[in-house]
């Protein structure tokens, strides 16, 4: 015990004099929340835990337990503050749905917080990398491995019986001595890390038998590492909160909830009668900015098939919103339509079958009626990226229209790969001051098209693509509807059709 509380009471370095030009360093141990993350604190993520795998009023009950804990902290101990938030977090959770959370939800907020000066440190290390937190394993498990390329040690749960949910108690904290003895443990060959880096006292223990150790200050003015600068980036990701969930903002998502209820629905069916060409009005005195840039393309006239629409997409109103920013009907058509959304939407929606051939007769059939919007990356994109676009549109007709688009959404996000998606409108509509900008971009020229320029579907596809990415700003990519959703529902994002009944 004196050997340990003297390696509490060493002086280490500010990780400012780390300096790398002086050897190669190639095993590491890190702290996380304080230390590679700039933020010491880590309720924001037991916050989205038990709000995403648990409910609003679990996560209500976290945010008032919030100055209990913090008391409990300081006045008695972190490991006791670490339990009780485990328990109030985790307590009859099933694990698949917290390893759901960790994997769709919380990397996307660890990936903003990653602190540069740490973080340059941590990856110079590159023979072995090793996270040592008190944090649940399987809270940051995911974002440890796929975002810093290390190994992680944290707090183990424990599980019922079944292992299908967990009890809220904990094995044992990771903090101070249980620090040291991890390390130690997986250090066991007896070379032990070149580089510590901690951020508090608890974290000393194990600092103390590394070769070389480093203290990184609190600021939580220090910069953050560029997403590029990871080892990974957090295109696709799930969960309602846009902000990273302090306990101000976790406070007024929760509290505002009701009452943004209340308006999505005024919003909702203040605007179903009224025709297409008045609703931007109406929509600017229910609090919401429709921005339209560019020139519309005209409507169609008997004997002229109508345009087809295509845009990027960002939540299931775009093709309403391009509806609303054209000032007139159009058909929108997507792989599922449930009941409810087709009795309540104002544009008529056509549902495709995923058989090629029909799908193109079908939305041939629909551009001789009017104008028709298509998104053919399939499903929707949060992050600055476009997915792949599919080709099918581009066989169907030379009249064919980009449009870029853009929702601006500051609380909640009006989209989601887990949770209901019946409720991602209102989700959208939920927020303070949502918005949108609706870019009509110039109609291809005949000879871009496959129609009347004898283009390929995938040429043309990537480049309305490529054009639509340019207008926003985004960065073009491969990856499909199928990549989003076994990346965060490990399926392949398909409504599965209804079975005949029996006769």
């Amino acid at each position: 015990m004196a050997a340990a509380a003297a390696g509490r009471r060493r002086f280490f370095p500010p990780v400012t004099a780390y300096d790398a030009a002086a050897g190669a360093r190639r095993t590491v141990a890190a702290d996380l929340d304080g230390t590679l993350l700039v933020s010491s604190s880590a309720f924001p993520y037991y916050f989205l835990v038990a709000l995403e795998a648990g409910s609003y009023l679990r996560a209500l009950a976290l945010l008032l337990a919030a100055p209990w804990l913090l008391a409990l902290y300081v006045g008695v101990s972190e490991a006791a503050a670490i339990a009780l938030l485990v328990f109030i977090t985790f307590a009859g959770l099933r694990v698949r749905d917290v390893e759901a959370v960790a994997r769709a939800v919380l990397p996307r907020h660890y990936a903003a917080g990653v602190r540069a000066d740490t973080w340059a440190v941590f990856r110079g290390c590159a023979e072995r990398r090793v996270v040592v937190t008190a944090s649940p394993a399987v809270m940051v498990g995911e974002f440890v491995r796929e975002f810093l390329g290390a190994e992680v040690a944290g707090t183990e749960l424990e599980t019922f019986a079944s292992g299908k949910r967990f009890t809220g108690r904990i094995k044992a904290v990771l903090v101070g001595e249980k620090k040291r003895e991890v390390v130690e443990r997986l250090f066991a060959g007896g070379d032990m890390p070149d580089v510590g880096l901690g951020d508090r006292e608890s974290d000393h223990d194990f600092m103390a038998i590394c070769k070389e150790a480093y203290m990184v200050p609190k600021n939580k003015r220090a910069p953050r590492a560029a997403a590029d600068e990871l080892l990974s980036r957090a295109i696709f990701h799930d969960g309602r909160l846009v902000r990273r969930p302090e306990p101000a903002s976790a406070l007024f998502a929760l509290a505002y909830l009701p009452v943004g209820f209340a308006v999505a629905l005024l919003r909702v069916f203040l605007n179903l009668p009224v025709p297409a060409r008045l609703v931007r009005h109406t929509y600017r005195l229910t609090g919401i900015r429709l921005a339209v840039r560019g020139a519309p393309p005209p409507p169609p006239r008997p004997g002229t098939p109508g345009s087809l629409l295509v845009c990027n997409h960002r939540t299931a109103l775009d093709p309403i919103i391009v509806s609303i920013a054209l000032g007139r009907p159009v058909t929108c058509v997507t792989y599922s339509v449930s009941r409810l959304s087709t009795a309540i939407s104002p544009i008529r929606a056509a549902a495709l079958t995923r058989d090629r051939a029909a799908d193109a007769a079908r939305i041939a059939a629909l551009l001789e009626e009017g104008d028709v919007v298509v998104c053919p990356e399939g499903t929707t994109c949060r992050e600055p990226y476009l997915l792949r676009f599919s080709a099918l549109f581009a066989e169907l007709t030379a009249r064919i229209v980009p449009v870029a688009v853009e929702a601006r959404q500051g609380t909640y996000y009006g989209s989601t790969a887990r949770g209901w998606k019946f409720l991602d409108p209102y989700f959208f509509y939920m927020n303070p001051r949502p918005g949108y900008e609706v870019t009509f971009l110039p109609a291809l020229r005949p000879e871009e098209t496959c129609v009347a320029g004898g283009r390929s579907a995938v040429e043309v596809a990537n480049h309305v693509q490529r054009v639509i990415a340019k207008e926003l700003g985004f960065q073009c990519t491969t990856l499909t509807r199928k990549d989003k959703y076994m990346k965060l529902a490990g399926n392949d994002g398909r409504v599965a059709a209804d079975k005949p009944k029996a006769n």
